[in-house]
């Protein structure tokens, strides 16, 4: 099992490996659009866009409703939307989620709600076989 930090996250290669430059805190509110090259943590409310080629991690107190387009995300928090990931999404619970996801590689705790869309790229797929996740 991974070791957790205190903000109850596992700690994983690619966060190991950087350092989180952006923050928006519990209680903070942002709206608009986000591109960053570096990672990046929600604890806010965030309406809009991500364009990311690396890791935006939302915490639990997260609540997000945005296109999302990311190398990785990590999500503990409340999202509606879309999610378009290279590299991997993984959601951890409490996650909520509504929406759209695209991403090679799924990573899903007990305990998440996940009422969603998602389609899982393969190398010789057009990416138009989804599976519907919702109720």
């Amino acid at each position: 099992m991974a070791k957790k930090d205190k903000r109850g996250l596992a700690n994983s290669g690619s966060i190991q490996s950087g350092e989180i430059r952006a923050f928006l805190g519990e209680g903070s509110t942002f709206e608009g659009t986000l591109v960053f090259d570096d990672i990046v943590r929600m604890d806010g409310h965030f309406q809009g866009s991500v364009t990311s080629s690396d890791t935006l991690i939302a915490g639990q107190s997260a609540q997000i409703q945005a296109d999302i387009k990311v190398g990785t995300l990590i999500l503990s928090g409340s999202f509606k939307g879309t999610i378009e990931a290279r590299t991997k999404v993984e959601l951890r619970a409490p996650a909520v989620v509504e929406g759209t996801i695209n991403t090679p590689v799924l990573v899903v705790e007990e305990g998440v709600i996940l009422n969603s869309s998602l389609t899982m790229p393969t190398a010789n797929s057009t990416g138009s076989d989804a599976m519907d996740l919702s109720e």
